[in-house]
């Protein structure tokens, strides 16, 4: 079964980093895990005049770059709008866990990233999608606040959340048990 989670937060917030941080934890747990980033810009992804960008231009709905080391599949929506997350998710191959970063008004639950610093209000107080709060700052809140400076919490938090958590995946249980108040 594939388990969805947000990662959600202001710009500037540190989400990348955390999902950075957090997959090579999930890999060394054994969980497969996929991401999907939104932006809000429009992206490249080749430079122009490579052969992909030009059958891109010329008119392609899909072009697929594949190689020995990875496949890409870009898919020009041409005004079509933007697919819905499920959409997306629907396109990915099946893996244990998505982390989805943006898309912070998705019906999936959430971490939301939040730095006091940035001066900017948190999103959880107005949104009941939010699992947890992952700061550098207590917060008062119900929600499980989460040190933003440690991601491997937040990983097993994930993980023990979304039930992704095996007695075969020793390496997520060692660290458990290594993270426990003795």
């Amino acid at each position: 079964m594939q388990h969805v989670l947000g990662i959600a937060g202001r710009s500037g917030s540190g989400k990348t980093t955390l999902i950075e941080a957090m997959l090579p934890l999930l890999q060394g747990w054994g969980i497969r895990t996929s991401v999907i980033k939104h932006s809000h810009h429009d992206f490249p992804i080749e430079p122009a005049g490579k052969d992909s960008a030009r059958f891109r231009a010329a008119g392609a709905e899909e072009v697929m770059v594949a190689s020995p080391y990875r496949i890409a599949l870009v898919h020009e929506l041409r005004g079509q709008g933007e697919p819905a997350l499920e959409d997306q998710l629907a396109r990915l191959a099946p893996v244990d866990l998505v982390l989805v970063e943006g898309f912070k008004n998705a019906d999936i639950p959430r971490i939301e990233v939040h730095r006091p610093a940035l001066g900017l209000p948190p999103l959880y107080p107005h949104d009941a999608g939010f699992i947890a709060v992952a700061s550098d700052t207590m917060l008062p809140t119900t929600l499980p606040v989460l040190p933003l400076s440690d991601p491997a919490r937040i990983a097993l938090f994930v993980c023990a959340s979304l039930g992704l958590l095996r007695h075969d995946r020793s390496a997520a249980a060692t660290t458990l048990e290594s993270l426990s108040p003795a």
